[in-house]
């Protein structure tokens, strides 16, 4: 599909339209899910899988990657990268780097397309753990919206033709990028600290810049959207030593409250207005109510709990928030009316993938100890220590949809679903 010239708005709206594939409100469009909550509505998911127990299909990957899948209707896309870095030992020519974008079917895993692309280079001679292909891809339906750090944001047809490519910045960094874009109205919004230090939004019909924000310091999480009383929405980041929301239309920031006071990797969650954020080495977690004006430290900021994650996301359930840190390691549980630490409970894991709650269980993908399952209530229970791979690592949040948990390593994407159910 080609940019079209010329042509009244309605016929444009027309065209696009017929480019588009039927989106339920099932899809997993975007980092974490719908509003980036890393929660779901699906039921049946099992609890227990293995290599070879209720694993619907296993598809090898062109490389590595920490980006999470995302699902539009029958398509899973997920990002990578080959080449050069995937061994710090030998890592190869960095003029031999690409990018992917890949698509396979839900159903069964059959490949669709697989697009390459160039990146800007120099890049980072190094990236830590993640590579450089950690942001996850977002979706309206229509198209697919790809960020790769210093190579830009990238535009693609659902049928995986780029239709633009826009730089957000050109610095790098040793962690590499680690943010998502989220989609607002027209507009692609990214967390461009690494490249630029700033907050960037982009037009979703031709790329170019509509605001930028500055003050992105130290700060790899994916922006989060939170809706409060009358359909409004705020545009929520924290960085280091504050937490920001901004006017998502404008890029204008509305108010600021003091936050995680060290770099910060886990994005932001929300609940009835108050948004709750979590990092830092020393792993805390603050709660602040949205919609202020200024500086809402002294009036909005409502607690702090000491405990928390360096990098993974929690989710948000009855009346509590949980998690699992990679550095002490402990599954948590806080009480959002007053932060109280219910329970902080050893599991000897270390996840750098987000939690996601599928009814009533907090499934916790780690590093290269399986997939955690634990149940999303205020007394720590595990269900199921699942493993799928020991020879490779899984960085990557689950994607879930249409019955199925998309789990993706360093060199397969897996479809877990529950046999007995799909031979109903």
């Amino acid at each position: 599909m080609r940019p079209l010239v010329g042509y009244r708005i309605g016929c444009l709206a027309f065209l696009l339209s017929t480019f588009s594939i039927s989106v339920t409100a099932a899809d997993w469009q975007q980092f974490r899910g719908p509003g980036g909550q890393g929660a779901s509505t699906e039921k049946g998911i099992p609890a227990r899988f293995s290599a070879d127990e209720n694993v619907a299909w296993k598809k090898e990957l062109p490389g590595p990657g920490a980006s999470s899948p995302i699902v539009v209707g029958d398509r899973v896309i997920v990002t990578s990268y080959s080449g050069y870095g995937r061994d710090v030992e030998k890592a190869g020519e960095m003029e031999d780097l690409r990018l992917w974008v890949v698509a396979m079917r839900a159903s069964d895993g059959e490949s669709l397309w697989k697009r390459e692309i160039s990146p800007r280079l120099p890049e980072s001679e190094e990236v830590r753990d993640h590579g450089y292909a950690a942001p996850t891809p977002a979706s309206d339906g229509k198209a697919i919206f790809a960020f790769f750090g210093k190579s830009g944001v990238i535009k693609l047809s659902l049928d995986g033709d780029i239709l633009w490519q826009k730089t957000v910045g050109d610095e790098t960094h040793g962690w590499g990028c680690g943010t998502s874009p989220v989609l607002y109205d027209n507009l692609v919004i990214v967390n461009a600290s690494v490249e630029s230090g700033s907050l960037v939004a982009l037009d979703k019909g031709t790329g170019n810049e509509v605001w930028r924000a500055p003050g992105m310091r130290e700060s790899w999480n994916t922006p989060h959207l939170v809706e409060l009383e009358g359909g409004k929405k705020e545009l929520v980041v924290s960085v280091q030593g504050w937490i920001l929301g901004f006017d998502p239309a404008t890029g204008r920031e509305l108010w600021r409250a003091k936050g995680i006071d060290d770099y910060v990797c886990p994005s932001v969650v929300s609940k009835d207005g108050i948004v709750y954020a979590t990092g830092g080495r020393s792993s805390r977690v603050v709660a602040v109510r949205a919609g202020g004006r200024g500086n809402v430290t002294s009036s909005h900021r409502l607690w702090e709990a000491r405990t928390g994650a360096n990098v993974s996301s929690p989710v948000i359930h009855d009346g509590h928030l949980y998690g699992v840190s990679d550095r002490t390691p402990v599954a948590y549980c806080v009480r959002l009316s007053d932060g109280e630490v219910v329970f902080s409970e050893r599991v000897n894991v270390q996840p750098y993938a987000s939690s996601v709650l599928i009814d009533g269980k907090l499934f916790v993908v780690t590093r290269r100890e399986g997939v955690l399952v634990l149940a999303a209530k205020p007394a720590f229970e595990v269900i199921a220590r699942n493993r799928l791979d020991d020879r490779t690592t899984f960085d990557a949040s689950p994607a879930v949809a249409d019955g199925k948990l998309f789990v993706r390593s360093n060199r397969h994407l897996w479809a877990i679903s529950d046999k007995r159910r799909a031979s109903e």
